[in-house]
């Protein structure tokens, strides 16, 4: 057998055929490439969004952390909570004694309420603007305060960076000044936050009782003054601290209490009685007396028939007694100067009683009875 035949008897590769095969191993090499093409603008789509969303991100977490809103927020969030020494260490809110002078407010105004004692509940607070004036952005908070309703505007500038976020700083403190003049009481309290005039007065213990004290407290803030001692009360006044850097005049009457009145009622029957052992026709230092035209047979007695209902009214810096009614009796003989007959007076004697009262600093009362001695 031919085995040559038989070999070439097997059908040759055609061109065609050759043809296929590289083209086969040609094929995948062009498709990679188009599949890199596509994987690279895949992945510039993606890298452009990424770019994007940081951008977005970062601008996000600039305005939630780092905006002149969030910076008065995290301010209200500390008064809120009652951190008033935390709320002091942010920036453009302490000042000193020449800047309240340049503004026209008292450079003595003392620090004493600018703490959590004296702070009321500050609730739903809430940015509802925030507007850019140049340097100065304005931001309008609203808010409750003590269970008042109120709204403040803050003005706040950069002050700074930390890498690339900006920081803010108070360009207007949100400190004001409150007046306060307190009618009654040399003692009172803010928001339950006990004061003595002669701690917070630039005049130390030589305060006068109605000089104005003028008091730093913080914006926004509800203050309620009162006065709750044993000489006298009021149910208090309460103000809404909401304009920065501002002065507020605060003012407030104190009213005698009904122990304090029982006090003074004691007194002057004390004093009253004392003078009615005088045995004269008029008693030394006494609202009452009696005048004789002839001459007396006897020493005079005295009693006290009415006592006055007294009442107690502020004055200056302290108290009077209302001008009352009393009764005063007298028994004496008189010996006519015409005939030396003698006759025996037993009459009542009508007089008014009223006086000065002063507390002392010891906060001892200290009562002067007067009223017209009679003729």
């Amino acid at each position: 057998m031919d085995t040559t035949a038989g070999r070439g008897s097997a059908p040759p590769a055609s061109s065609a055929s050759l043809g296929g095969e590289a083209s086969a191993r040609i094929q995948p090499p062009r498709k990679r490439r188009r599949t890199l093409a596509l994987d690279l603008t895949l992945l510039g789509i993606v890298g452009i969004l990424l770019i994007a969303a940081t951008a977005a991100a970062v601008g996000a977490i600039q305005k939630e952390f780092y905006s002149p809103t969030a910076f008065v927020e995290r301010y209200l969030d500390m008064l809120a909570d009652g951190s008033a020494a935390e709320a002091l260490t942010v920036p453009g809110v302490m000042v000193e004694s020449a800047e309240l002078d340049a503004a026209g407010l008292p450079a003595t105004a003392d620090e004493a309420l600018l703490r959590a004692a004296a702070l009321a509940p500050l609730d739903d607070t809430r940015v509802v603007s925030e507007e850019a004036d140049g340097e100065i952005t304005r931001v309008t908070v609203e808010y409750v305060a003590g269970g008042y309703d109120g709204r403040t505007t803050f003005e706040v500038e950069r002050d700074g960076s930390i890498g690339l976020a900006p920081t803010w700083r108070f360009a207007t403190s949100p400190l004001a000044v409150m007046n306060l003049v307190v009618k009654g009481s040399m003692v009172f309290s803010v928001n339950g936050f006990e004061i003595d005039k002669r701690q917070v007065s630039v005049d130390g213990a030589d305060a006068e009782p109605l000089d104005p004290l003028p008091l730093l407290v913080f914006s926004p803030g509800l203050y309620s003054v009162a006065v709750d001692t044993a000489i006298s009360a009021t149910p208090g006044v309460a103000v809404l601290s909401d304009s920065p850097f501002r002065a507020f005049p605060v003012e407030i009457q104190a009213e005698a209490t009904d122990e304090f009145v029982a006090v003074v009622q004691q007194e002057v029957e004390e004093f009253l009685t004392q003078c009615a052992t005088q045995e004269v026709l008029q008693p030394t230092g006494c609202p009452f007396g009696y005048t004789v035209q002839d001459r007396i047979d006897s020493l005079p007695k005295w009693s006290i028939a009415q006592h006055p209902a007294v009442a107690v009214t502020p004055e200056g810096d302290g108290w009077s007694i209302v001008p009352s009614e009393a009764v005063a009796h007298i028994e004496v003989d008189i010996q006519s100067l015409f005939d030396g007959s003698i006759s025996h007076v037993s009459e009542d004697v009508p007089f008014t009683v009223s006086g000065q009262i002063t507390v002392q600093p010891d906060g001892r009362a200290s009562i002067v009875v007067t009223g017209p001695e009679a003729p």
